[in-house]
């Protein structure tokens, strides 16, 4: 009698099954790492603003209580001159001597600085800008809004 046995299968995976799965992890890495570093520079930005925001606060209530802006770049505390993920530094200058006004900027740093919109600005006025010479102004709603 012919002893018909099927063969049997070694266990595991063939390189063509492997080949496979890497080209598949590589497809979807491709397409969702881009995705996440746009999230995580987005995420940034809005620390960025509110930092900003809080710094202006600050500035406004010294206002209301000296009835003066801050005079000094070196009168602008420590603790308002940078944001939790270190991804900005924030600065102050003063619009005079007088201490009339003042210009708020939140400048990138790091992987940041890559950043399509650039520094941010805002000012006594609230007015809200890019400190990028080349950033175009459609940019600006974009970036303080995102």
């Amino acid at each position: 009698m012919n002893d018909m046995r099927p063969t049997q299968r070694a266990g595991g995976f063939t390189l063509i099954e492997a080949m496979i799965v890497v080209a598949i992890i590589s497809i979807l890495t491709a397409i969702a790492l881009p995705s996440y570093q746009r999230y995580v520079q987005r995420s940034k930005r809005a620390e960025a603003r509110a930092g900003l925001l809080q710094a202006s606060q600050w500035l406004e209530r010294v206002a209301t209580a000296t009835g003066v802006y801050l005079k000094k770049n070196s009168d602008f505390p420590d603790s308002l001159q940078a944001v939790p993920s270190e991804a900005y530094v924030i600065t102050f200058e003063s619009a005079d001597e007088n201490g009339s006004g003042y210009t708020l900027s939140a400048t990138p740093q790091g992987n940041q600085a890559n950043d399509a919109c650039g520094a941010f600005t805002l000012d006594n006025f609230g007015n809200r800008g890019l400190a990028a010479t080349d950033a175009a102004p459609n940019l600006i709603p974009e970036c303080w809004n995102h």
